[in-house]
């Protein structure tokens, strides 16, 4: 069966433009399974399937995600930076992908995606759909992968690439495409390991910008690799959103703002020693609420005194369960959340906490910490979260976060002249890696 569709698009500068098109209900989009492609890992193993996207061989954090629906969200996001993404789904690109323009206004921040292009190094799946059916659907995924010069593998045992990077670890691949499948696996030292590299710096923007710039609450947000949504989810909060470069010293210009918050982003969190030094005097000196997440909330935190390290595999994917210790807000302690997540590091769960702070969330799972807040007593109103409220994909189950987030900032706006308790100070005591980077 076919239909006729005005395809209706609006373009970057808010210009509409229109065509009519033939589409089925599944669109065909074959892949020339005649490229052979191959992932080697560097721990000796090696897969061998067939090449869809970008005809080109690329080194990466061989990684995988859980998540059963989303891939162009998981794709386009730049916690991603530098990674092999491995789907554990069988079936990808079911529904292709979007047209991905949105306007700039009080709704959305110019994009339906986390990003404008695809972030992962490289993409492995079991099976790529060659019919794809979706109503915003405008191409396939492996036309999409060749448009963004990203390779991708098919016909990939994904579960046993599974099992093996959970045995084993988050392990550095190498993607081999068309003639370079054929040829050896490369030399241990030969792969490269893009957690050496400051990948923050990356992704981040390189220049100060402003989203709905009428809202009635002004916050500022640190750039560590934000995900789009978390933007838009500001930003229909009616909040003012101007967005800093990670490294930025946001004490410089903290008055003109309500409230600080910290986005997500790829890598080792130790490379952002600048950002965790400039937030540690941030809330040290300045009584406005600040809220982290996934990157922002391991950055958070560093400067109260905490240590980050590498977990074996990390977590990946749209099903995290986590329990809440305390009270604030939307949350309720004793209650579990399902929640999205994409992180390789974690905090270290100190006995006692730093003072003035106290865990917030922990991993179902794994015990990891998956939260922090600012203690009543403490006069603060800081918190940080290991998983993504925002989802996209996933559940939203902890969505309500950015509300209790934007009325504290609006609540603050109003009273903080007026509350006693917003004139205490707590003492945070720096970890041994922060003093040294203070030193320096």
């Amino acid at each position: 069966m076919a239909v006729q569709l005005f395809i209706l698009r609006r373009s970057v500068n808010g210009v509409l433009s229109g065509r009519l098109a033939t589409r089925t209900l599944a669109t065909y989009s074959p892949v020339d399974k005649k490229i052979p492609a191959a992932l080697h890992l560097k721990t000796g193993q090696s897969f061998k399937g067939h090449s869809f996207g970008a005809p080109i061989s690329r080194f990466g954090e061989t990684v995988f995600s859980t998540s059963i629906t989303s891939y162009t969200e998981s794709m386009t996001d730049p916690s991603y930076r530098g990674q092999i993404l491995v789907f554990t789904t069988p079936l990808i690109g079911n529904y292709g992908v979007p047209h991905n323009v949105a306007p700039y206004d009080s709704q959305d921040v110019g994009v339906v995606l986390e990003a404008k292009g695809i972030q992962c190094a490289a993409v492995i799946v079991a099976d790529v759909a060659a019919r794809y059916s979706h109503h915003n659907a405008v191409e396939s995924l492996a036309e999409w992968c060749q448009r963004h010069d990203v390779p991708g593998i098919t016909g990939v045992d994904t579960r046993a690439v599974t099992r093996l990077l959970r045995d084993q670890g988050t392990t550095l691949g190498r993607v081999a495409i068309g003639a370079d499948a054929s040829l050896p696996p490369p030399q241990e030292h030969e792969y490269w390991d893009p957690s050496k590299e400051n990948l923050v710096a990356q992704v981040s923007t390189r220049e100060q910008y402003t989203l709905n710039p009428t809202g009635d609450v002004k916050i500022a947000v640190l750039d560590f690799g934000s995900k789009a949504n978390i933007l838009r989810s500001l930003v229909r909060r009616n909040a003012a959103v101007t967005v800093l470069p990670w490294n930025f010293d946001f004490n410089t210009i903290r008055d003109q703002f309500d409230g600080l918050f910290l986005t997500n982003g790829p890598g080792d969190p130790n490379s952002c020693m600048e950002a965790a030094l400039n937030v540690r005097r941030t809330i040290q000196e300045w009584n406005k609420p600040v809220f982290g997440i996934c990157m922002g909330h391991q950055i958070i935190g560093i400067a109260a005194g905490l240590d980050a390290y590498r977990m074996t595999f990390g977590n990946r994917g749209h099903n995290q369960p986590v329990l809440a210790l305390s009270s604030s807000g939307s949350i309720t302690a004793g209650r579990v959340y399902v929640t999205s997540q994409n992180h390789q590091y974690a905090l270290k769960l100190h006995d006692p906490f730093p003072e003035g702070w106290e865990p917030f969330f922990i991993n179902c799972n794994d015990s990891s910490v998956e939260g922090i807040k600012s203690t009543n007593d403490s006069g603060k109103r800081v918190w940080g979260v290991q998983f993504h409220p925002e989802s996209a994909g996933g559940p939203l189950d902890t969505i309500e976060m950015f509300t209790d987030f934007v009325d504290e900032c609006r609540a603050r706006k109003t009273n903080s002249d007026s509350s006693p308790m917003l004139e205490k100070r707590q003492n945070l005591e720096p970890t041994p890696q922060l003093a040294a980077a203070g030193a320096a």
